[in-house]
Order: C-alpha cells, then sequence, then structure tokens
C-alpha cells in the first residue's frame, strides 16, 4: 500500500507543476505587454460613423473615435466636449421601413437604442446600424442614401440635430 501511496503522491506533485506551467506562462505574457496594449485592450472606445457629401457628390462613410478627457477629480469617469444641439427626438420606425434615396434633413446624431437598419450608398456600400450605434448625418446635399430596416422588430432611435 506504501508504494501505491509513495506513486500517486509523485504523480500528483508532477501534475501540480505542470499545472502551474501554463500559468507562469500566461502570467508572464501579460506582464510583458506594454501599457497601451493593457490600456486599449481596458476601455471600448466611442465610435461613430459619419456619413457626409464628397466632392464628387456621392455619400460617403468614415468611423471616428470621440476623444475623451479623463476627469481630473480622479474618478473612472472621461467626457468629451459639450455639443450644442437644438433638441431630441424619439422615432419607431416598423419593419416595413424603407426611405429610397434621401438626404438627411439636416446635420444630426442617430443613436439606434433597439432594433436594426441599415444605410446604402451610391456605389453599393451599406453601413448596418445597430443597438448602440452613433450616425453623424451630415450628408444634407447630393445624391443622399437609401435607408431600410432589418430583422423582424421594431426599431427604436434618437434624432439629436446638431448646430
Amino acid at each position: 500500500m506504501k508504494i501505491i501511496s509513495n506513486a500517486v503522491s509523485k504523480w500528483s506533485r508532477w501534475l501540480l507543476l505542470l499545472g502551474w506551467i501554463p500559468t507562469f506562462i500566461l502570467l508572464a505574457y501579460w506582464v510583458a505587454q506594454p501599457d497601451s496594449v493593457s490600456a486599449a485592450a481596458a476601455r471600448k472606445p466611442i465610435m461613430v460613423s459619419r456619413i457626409y457629401t464628397g466632392a464628387d457628390g456621392q455619400t460617403h462613410v468614415e468611423e471616428y473615435e470621440v476623444p475623451l478627457t479623463p476627469q481630473r477629480d480622479g474618478s473612472s469617469t472621461e467626457l468629451a466636449e459639450i455639443l450644442a444641439v437644438e433638441s431630441i427626438q424619439f422615432r419607431r420606425t416598423s419593419p416595413d421601413y424603407f426611405i429610397d434615396w434621401h438626404n438627411a434633413p439636416r446635420r444630426q446624431y442617430v443613436i439606434t437604442l433597439s432594433g436594426e437598419s441599415e444605410v446604402e450608398f451610391g456605389d453599393g456600400t451599406k453601413l448596418r446600424l445597430y443597438p448602440g450605434h452613433i450616425l453623424l448625418a451630415e450628408d444634407t446635399t447630393g445624391q443622399g442614401h437609401i435607408s431600410r430596416a432589418l430583422g423582424d422588430e421594431d426599431r427604436i432611435s434618437i434624432f439629436i440635430p446638431i448646430d
């Protein structure tokens, strides 16, 4: 019985040792990462899809990150610059929603709260608008874009006109 006990004890030590090796490898990898990599992985940027009229008269899209400034009070809050807005409008569209070629009626943010839709551009590119997506519509001239619902549920969004 003592022989079996010694063998189990010996194997247990090896298994315990081998179990720690992957842990040490992962720990060493994590410690070796530059601070910028760790910080980028920790905070998700706020992204905006901007649609605008290019010099060719076509609507184009670009993505940009909202610049945020950490607060001096030591809190974990970061704030963007304050934007002047005129109003806010809530909107619900059905799954049948479709608007053929049109321009944005004014410069405005459109934030999707629930449901999905897409915006199509002259070159066939499509931009999916999903819950949490922020769109800055600035294509008030030119060919414009097509808007349509995706899925089988209503889309709830907020329109925020800006100066």
